[in-house]
């Protein structure tokens, strides 16, 4: 039988290198690898043959019968460089190329994609949507109407990178990596770090029968580092992950910027003082929440709940549906929060994860107020969806439009409603994380994200964090541990009384937002500042002998 030091002793290590591993990709993995023929295709095309193909398949599927359709022809590349201590991992490289096209006929949806960049291919997968739609008739529980949009005719976009990782050699992506891990094992206690470099680069092209050709590409980078510190009789272990540096729209320029080498061995002294850190006292305190750590709890509680479709009940994969439903009972007059919060809703922030210049509908995103002054004010929505709040926006004197929150994760995937950047809205006053403590007698301060849960409503949670510290007298008063505060979705933010300004404003993220059936993974940002929260419940989740 194995006893306890024996099993910690592996398992620092073995959980650091799992929970950065944990971060492949769950989506793309289903569409096939793009062979050379399919490549050659695709970049010859990108001089105006792909746009001949999409008008191919849009002709087809109006001959079909369809009363609208879109089409994608695109290519999605990922790329891992993953290491621990001084050894190299794995390198991983992924490219897909494809066409997925979409019709509406009689009210129903199709859809269909191959990987075949041929005028046979493209027009057969039309033919093959409008046949599944057709088919779909059976089961039509209403009409799909899809908000007005304007046409695009020639638009072009594209991302906020200026250095492309794809062209960056996996040499200096290793030595990087190894010299921040060098780094890290020079503080004290640390035994085990790995890290990981993560990139996509998609490169999309679009057409619908409303007149839109659109063209965009953009890349995300993502590194992370944990670095594990080992008590001296092997006890006890505590890891702490670079929360605090986000995936990012952005490029290799980016990466280069986030100092990974010269914050290693922070990373790693933090580590080891969580080993020694005061265990927290159950009970209720005021919490001042740094944007690394409220941004996961602004996910989980506001931006999933306020889904449409999960609000409506036709979504209710990971994690359930909303108790922000019915629409008619909550816009409105659901007060989610104090009159100091605003939430805003957006695809257009630079660099962030979610932000494009059009959504997979061929929209142009706007911004838009998801709580305004505490009340729930809007859904997320796409073309589909926005008709279903017609008398909503009629009330308002809005317009019915999609928010354009439309995406598919591959060509070989549907689009469907996925989450833009929902992000919390500085205060009037330019408060900064050291104001927001030094107006807290007794609480607890907590940066970077951690393990949560959630319930199937997503009402009631629990969150944890990589650094806790206590607050006394509105000062930091010492490093704990095994905190995690628990949370009923409108009190806690009912609770929130402080928020920090416009300087104090950071981006927080994932790569890997879950939803659907068969499952999709989007990436999505947070904006947050520092927020002070009364009266929360605080556990202890301490590990027992």
């Amino acid at each position: 039988m194995t006893d306890r030091r024996e099993f910690l002793k592996h398992a620092g290590s073995a959980g650091a290198a799992l929970a950065l591993l944990s971060t492949f990709p769950r989506g793309l993995h289903a569409a096939p690898a793009a062979t050379p023929q399919n490549l050659d295709r695709f970049l010859s095309g990108l001089n105006g043959g792909n746009k001949e193909l999409m008008m191919d398949a849009l002709n087809a599927a109006k001959l079909a019968g369809a009363s609208w359709a879109d089409v994608r022809i695109a290519r999605f590349r990922q790329n891992f460089v993953v290491t621990r201590e001084q050894q190299i991992i794995n390198v991983v490289d992924t490219d897909t190329i494809g066409c997925g096209v979409r019709v509406l006929v009689d009210g129903c949806w199709g859809f269909a994609a191959t990987r075949n960049l041929t005028r046979d291919a493209v027009t057969a997968a039309a033919r093959e949507a409008a046949a599944i739609a057709k088919a779909n008739r059976v089961a039509r529980d209403r009409a799909v109407e899809l908000a007005p949009a304007p046409a695009f005719p020639n638009a072009k976009w594209q991302g906020a990178y200026t250095v492309d990782p794809f062209d960056v050699t996996v040499e200096e992506k290793v030595d990087l990596l190894l010299k921040t891990n060098a780094e890290a094992l020079k503080a004290n206690k640390v035994k085990f770090v790995s890290s990981v470099l993560f990139f996509v680069k998609q490169d999309r092209q679009y057409a619908n029968t409303d007149g839109s050709v659109i063209e965009q590409n953009f890349v995300r980078s993502w590194p992370q580092v944990a670095v594990t510190a080992v008590a001296d009789d092997r006890s006890d272990f505590q890891t702490r992950q670079s929360a605090e540096v986000a995936p990012m729209g952005r490029g290799w320029e980016y990466v280069k910027g986030c100092d990974l080498v010269g914050r290693a061995r922070q990373w790693g002294e933090e580590a080891a003082q969580k080993i020694t850190a005061k265990s927290v006292d159950v009970g209720r305190y005021d919490l001042v929440l740094h944007p690394s750590n409220i941004w996961l709890t602004i996910h989980e509680s506001i931006g999933h709940p306020l889904e449409l479709d999960r609000a409506l009940g036709y979504e209710a994969n990971y994690a359930g549906t909303s108790f922000v439903a019915p629409p008619e009972d909550k816009l409105g007059k659901l007060r989610y929060g104090p009159a100091i919060m605003n939430i805003q809703g957006d695809r257009s922030q630079e660099g962030a994860l979610s932000t494009i210049g059009y959504d997979d509908d061929g929209v142009q995103p706007d911004d838009f107020l998801i709580i305004k002054e505490g009340m729930v004010n809007d859904y997320q929505t796409t073309r589909e969806q926005a008709p279903w709040l017609k008398w909503w926006y009629d009330k308002q004197g809005r317009p019915t439009r999609s928010h354009g929150c439309a995406y598919a994760d591959s060509w070989s995937s549907v689009a469907f409603q996925r989450m833009p950047n929902v992000s919390l809205l500085p205060g009037k006053e330019d408060k900064t994380w050291e104001d927001l403590i030094a107006a807290t007698d007794k609480g607890i301060a907590i940066i970077g994200d951690g393990s949560f849960s959630i319930d199937q409503q997503r009402y009631n949670a629990q969150f944890g964090g990589q650094l806790f510290y206590e607050i006394k007298g509105g000062k930091l008063a010492g490093m704990l541990k095994d905190v995690a505060y628990q949370i009923r979705t409108p009190d806690f933010w009912n609770s929130l009384d402080m928020l920090g300004g416009k300087s104090s404003y950071q981006l927080g993220g994932s790569f890997f937002d879950g939803k659907g059936q068969p499952g999709q993974s989007n990436a999505v940002s947070h904006g947050a500042v520092p927020a002070r929260f009364r009266n929360v419940n605080i556990i202890n989740t301490g590990r027992k002998n």
